[in-house]
């Protein structure tokens, strides 16, 4: 068994399709086909079910994913690790994180590092932290931002987390938007359900812990546009087409929204940063890991500058202030 053949099983098993594999890895498809006949053989079992224009895993093949593309990864990192000790001035760091993340608290570790070394290629891969898990555990990702106490039983044994950041949940619509009259700052979970929201897809993670608050109290949200991205949902607040409830980061840099706390107890979120705990990080991996944790701690000591924005509240100048409770 060698990385060519495991690179070849692996681009199958992505494609579904020997030819569109090869195309992909360079190389023939009749070399490839024989690659892949040879790992069968020396393993004993068959990977795929072939049939016209169709191409599954077996259960075998199943079984064995997972561990090439661990055993890919550990071989992309002993490479990294070794042209680092060698003086290369450049490398690779692939760091995974929320979409939420993305728009605020990576956006600034990825500004600063591509500062501090510009030799170093970032890969980012957003997805919701239950994929980010998975990513990290099949050596696809050095480092993960995730969020919530999303684990997997995979995952567990073989995962470090260290909690770097808390975050506070608030409630936000367009600045020159008129401000809802059902809502007393700071908003009320049940005064917050009656209000056209936009929701975020359901496999967020934000969505997730939004949608178990109002599970516990008994809670309908009112649904004005849903299953849009961070992005999308930012812009359609602006536009006043419903509140949205995101972290107290992503509002900060946005004068175009009006924002609400949400009332005590609130809605927290823990950021922590994830790591394979049976990897050796390269050196590029542990810069980006110290900064995470330095531009976090920024973030959680600007104590001034989010009070600013959590009371910047309710009502434009002028407007009358919803009456309390």
């Amino acid at each position: 068994m060698n990385l060519e053949q495991l690179r070849g099983f692996v681009e199958i098993a992505r494609t579904s399709h020997f030819t569109r594999a090869a195309e992909g890895l360079h190389v023939t498809q009749p070399s490839l086909s024989r690659q892949i006949a040879t790992l069968e053989a020396e393993l004993g079992v068959e990977l795929f079910h072939r049939a016209r224009g169709n191409v599954s895993l077996t259960a075998a093949g199943e079984r064995l994913l997972p561990i090439a593309k661990r055993m890919l990864a550990d071989a992309e990192a002993a490479a990294a690790a070794m042209a680092e000790l060698a003086g290369l001035k450049g490398g690779r760091i692939r760091l995974g994180a929320t979409p939420t993340l993305c728009t605020s608290l990576v956006v600034e570790v990825v500004a600063q590092y591509s500062g501090r070394y510009p030799g170093v290629d970032i890969e980012i891969l957003e997805r919701g932290s239950r994929s980010l898990i998975a990513a990290l555990v099949e050596g696809q990702l050095d480092l993960a931002l995730i969020v919530t106490s999303v684990s997997s039983e995979s995952g567990r044994a073989v995962l470090e987390r260290e909690p770097i950041l808390s975050e506070q949940l608030v409630v936000a619509t367009g600045a020159d938007a008129p401000w809802p009259a059902e809502l007393a700052t700071p908003v009320d979970l049940a005064a917050l359900a009656a209000v056209p929201q936009i929701m975020f897809p359901e496999n967020y993670d934000l969505r997730a812990a939004l949608d178990a608050e109002f599970r516990a109290r008994g809670l309908t949200p009112t649904v004005a546009v849903e299953g849009v991205e961070m992005d999308a949902a930012l812009r359609f607040a602006e536009r006043g087409l419903g509140v949205v409830v995101v972290p107290a980061m992503v509002a900060v840099e946005r004068p175009t929204l009006r924002v609400a706390p949400l009332a005590a107890p609130g809605i927290s979120r823990t950021v922590s940063i994830a790591r394979r705990a049976d990897m050796t990080p390269t050196h590029a991996g542990a810069a980006m890991h110290a900064l995470i944790r330095e531009t976090a701690d920024r973030f959680a000591s600007d104590d001034a500058r989010l009070t600013t924005l959590v009371r910047r509240v309710g009502p434009a100048q002028g407007e009358p202030r919803p009456a309390q409770g």
